[in-house]
């Protein structure tokens, strides 16, 4: 346990918690989010390691005590017993978190090989996300999508906002970071008219939701094209050419957005989505930069190796990272995809206290 590394988190939290006291900082609504998303990250530390601090005290008490009164032995050897759990909290804490855990995301999720059933499939992850969402009292928001002839989505975009000051720090992020990567679907489509069943798969894409301060974007860096909005089938579902594509020209990076009436709502949506996918190109720059080995979600559905199998005819999930297989695809579909995230959390919370690096979110 590094008591340097302690004591500065402590100090921290203990500056962060005089911040938050002074009025003067609501008046910025950004900066104050900001510090209270940091200061409730810290809250679980500071009180981990005050339940330390109280215990091992108490332990010289007793013991100081048992020395004049045998009576206080058992007491002082039940507190010594409680000691390892406490410090092997305090020690999981003091582990570098994540530091995106805390943030919103904008959820992508795009049609892949298999035709009309894969953005069919698209759509049941769409309703997945929204229904875990819901459940768990977050926000959601379509900030663009291109629905399919059939009723599925070819590309969608899903932002998923908490209320307030995610408690501990545990945001959208922290729970949604692991769904990066190609989904497959074996069922039988209803276009089949045999009852075959067919296989095909959607790419998922999760983003942390960047601020302002996050990225920075040089106007004279983007190209900006406007266009008009087409449904399923490609027809046209408006006169106006209020549908806006932003590339932007260093990166390459080419977001559009259709789902608004007018040309600045379009814009607007477009920019969170580019400045999420710059945030997160930063970020793998930096983790390359870091570690070789470590793998960052696939950007297409042809570039990766699928993370996920849905099977309807066996009602199965199963995640291919960490072996995890279950038979309540239903229940999964309706949003109960906590069973599967908690494995995945938990085998990313062993691998980060063996010292490895954590669990490959491809």
């Amino acid at each position: 346990m590094s008591s340097e590394r302690l004591a500065a988190l402590l100090d921290e939290y203990a500056e962060l918690e005089k911040r938050l006291a002074d009025p003067a900082i609501h008046a910025d609504q950004g900066a104050a989010r900001r510090v209270g998303r940091r200061y409730a990250e810290l809250v679980p530390l500071q009180k981990a390691a005050a339940e330390l601090e109280q215990a091992r005290a108490d332990l010289a008490a007793a013991r100081e005590l048992a020395a004049e009164d045998p009576a206080f032995a058992a007491e002082a050897d039940a507190i010594a017993e409680s000691l390892p759990a406490l410090e092997e909290r305090l020690a999981e804490l003091l582990i570098p978190r994540d530091p995106h855990d805390a943030k919103d995301v904008i959820v992508e999720i795009k049609a892949g090989e298999g035709g009309e059933e894969s953005a069919l499939f698209a759509g049941d992850l769409l309703r997945m996300y929204t229904r875990y969402a819901e459940r768990h009292g977050w926000v959601t928001e379509v900030i663009d999508a291109q629905d399919s002839d059939l009723g599925g989505v070819k590309d969608v975009s899903l932002a998923i906002k908490t209320k307030g000051v995610p408690e501990g720090g545990n945001g959208v992020w922290s729970r949604l970071k692991w769904e990066g990567g190609v989904h497959r679907v074996q069922r039988v489509p209803v276009t089949e008219s045999q009852g075959r069943i067919h296989t095909s798969a959607a790419g998922v894409l999760v983003l942390p939701e960047a601020e302002d301060l996050d990225v920075t974007i040089d106007p004279n860096d983007l190209r900006i094209d406007v266009f008009r909005s087409s449904g399923p089938g490609g027809q046209s579902v408006n006169t106006t050419d209020s549908a806006v594509r932003i590339t932007h020209v260093p990166t390459g990076i080419v977001v559009s957005c259709q789902n608004e009436k007018s040309q600045l709502q379009n814009r607007e949506q477009a920019m969170r989505i580019l400045r999420a996918r710059l945030l997160a190109a930063a970020q793998e720059q930096a983790d390359a930069a870091a570690s070789d080995a470590r793998k960052a979600q696939v950007r297409t559905v042809d570039r990766s190796e699928r993370i996920r199998t849905y099977n309807f005819p066996q009602n199965r999930i199963t995640d291919h990272r960490i072996g995890y297989t279950a038979y309540n695809l239903d229940l999964a579909l309706a949003g109960e995809l906590d069973g599967v995230l908690d494995a995945l959390a938990e085998a990313d919370r062993a691998a980060r206290l063996a010292g490895e690096t954590e669990l490959t979110r491809r």
